[in-house]
């Protein structure tokens, strides 16, 4: 199952613009913000991240109110952080 997860950018790729590292969680994993380019995200900004690209930038209370929904799904919540800790298949 794949769902939207909001993570929050803890560091940027510094040889490539088109990547940050996003804490998901407690998991960090490096995902593609070059789609949101344009937004002028910095480090502590939110995004909803989706097979390992940031789709949207979202701020700290919708992020909060997705992770609580998501915490309710159980299993499936804890599996897609699990993925989220596996290396991007990009």
């Amino acid at each position: 199952m794949c769902l939207g997860v909001p993570g929050q950018v803890a560091e940027f790729v510094a040889d490539n613009p088109d990547l940050a590292t996003v804490d998901i969680a407690g998991v960090r994993r490096t995902v593609n913000v070059a789609l949101l380019v344009d937004e002028g995200l910095g480090v502590g900004d939110w995004v909803l991240i989706h097979v390992g690209f940031a789709m949207a930038r979202i701020d700290e209370e919708e992020a909060r109110m997705a992770l609580d929904g998501l915490q309710l799904m159980g299993r499936a919540f804890d599996d897609e952080i699990e993925q989220s800790a596996a290396p991007p298949r990009w």
